[in-house]
């Protein structure tokens, strides 16, 4: 069968933009890094607040106005009440034709330009019509100096609102992508029809995670430091990224078998990689900003606990997880599962962290998030 593989829709344009879940690890890896070099073993994390001669490492939020790229007149855009430009492309169906109607919500450093590889024809025999868009200060859309949880569902709400999809929608987020699908579980369960989470994250400040599963693993201690560098100077981690003395970003994420597993690997063999990671793209403030306000909000403090977030019978909810994820371990989203019994949890056996670029794996999803189609090679094992 055919892939409807969107960045094939635009190559050149496609080549500048990162994948839409490879990505996730950036930030940490670059805290890390920097972590490595300017601290010894023995020494101690680093108090937050830093001394006055050390003011310029601070940074202010950006402000609406910070540089952006320039548009041009192809891209489509709505004005949010606020003020702020929203970026969005449509694929699939024509919508006015659509049986369903799925907003795709594009993880880390990604963008609408992401490829989500459901086959042409089942698209057409669905009936599905997908809306993908630039979140806050992604691609085309402007930045949200306030950008929040709550934001992220609104930004959702009011896209679904002025492109006038109707009063429900299905929702799709892609890794990072989850945090914003789990905000609109919370403040706007009555406008989704159902939603599918793809190799999401978790924040490990959530309540529902016990201390026992999350006590010795290494990616907790990694992000928080990551979170406290970003948050309180964020104009250091900028400058150490901008050195010349620092390793190649994408070189070191795109062959690095701590965070990807053999398949993921072959993954990276044949998509776009980590162009928004370069040297170069890191020293463009507008950049680097996104990521790290992203990046906050995603790790930061949530107020609610997804264990609590409940849906009516009528929709259906899943989480689609790779067994052998290095980003996200599975016995994570195992925990959560356990106490909300009504979300469907698929695994796949070898998947990696990039599961959406495994051949058939949208197409699953599809079937089982629309008409309930499970396949029993996605069934979890009970051990």
């Amino acid at each position: 069968m055919r892939r409807l593989g969107f960045h094939n829709l635009n190559q050149q344009r496609t080549k500048r933009i990162i994948s839409s879940s490879s990505s996730l690890t950036a930030l940490p890896h670059l805290a890390s890094s920097c972590q490595e070099t300017i601290l010894s073993p023995q020494d101690p994390i680093p108090k937050t607040d830093l001394p006055s001669s050390f003011s310029f490492l601070r940074e202010s939020k950006p402000s609406i106005s910070c540089p952006r790229n320039q548009v041009t007149d192809s891209v489509n855009r709505i004005k949010l009440r606020d003020g702020r430009f929203l970026a969005y492309k449509e694929r699939g169906v024509p919508k006015n034709e659509a049986k369903y109607k799925i907003i795709l919500i594009h993880g880390f450093g990604s963008s609408k330009e992401m490829n989500f590889s459901a086959s042409k024809e089942l698209i057409e025999e669905l009936g599905v019509y997908f809306l993908l868009y630039d979140r806050a200060g992604y691609g085309d859309s402007d930045p949200n100096p306030e950008r929040s949880l709550q934001s992220e569902a609104l930004d959702i709400e009011e896209l679904a609102h002025k492109l006038q999809i109707g009063p429900k929608f299905y929702l799709i987020g892609v890794s990072m992508g989850s945090y914003p699908t789990w905000s609109c579980l919370k403040h706007i369960p009555h406008r989704l029809a159902g939603v599918a989470f793809v190799a999401p994250v978790v924040n490990y400040g959530w309540p529902s995670l016990t201390k026992k599963l999350i006590k010795k693993d290494y990616r907790r201690g990694l992000i928080k430091w990551c979170f406290r560098i970003s948050k309180y100077a964020p104009g250091l981690l900028h400058w150490w990224i901008s050195q010349k003395l620092f390793p190649s970003t994408t070189s070191v994420l795109e062959s690095n078998q701590l965070y990807f597993n053999s398949s993921d690997i072959e993954v990276l063999k044949r998509i776009t990689g980590f162009p928004m990671l370069t040297k170069d793209k890191l020293r463009e403030r507008s950049v680097f900003d996104t990521l790290k306000d992203d990046f906050l909000v995603g790790f930061g403090q949530w107020d609610f606990d997804p264990a609590d977030v409940r849906m009516s019978g009528e929709s259906s909810v899943h989480i689609w997880h790779g067994k052998e994820d290095k980003v996200v371990p599975f016995q994570l989203h195992r925990c959560i599962l356990k106490k909300l019994p009504w979300i469907k949890y698929h695994e796949i056996p070898h998947g990696g962290h990039l599961i959406v670029h495994y051949d058939g794996t949208c197409d699953a999803v599809l079937r089982a998030l629309l008409v309930g189609e499970n396949q029993q090679l996605y069934q979890p094992e009970h051990n």
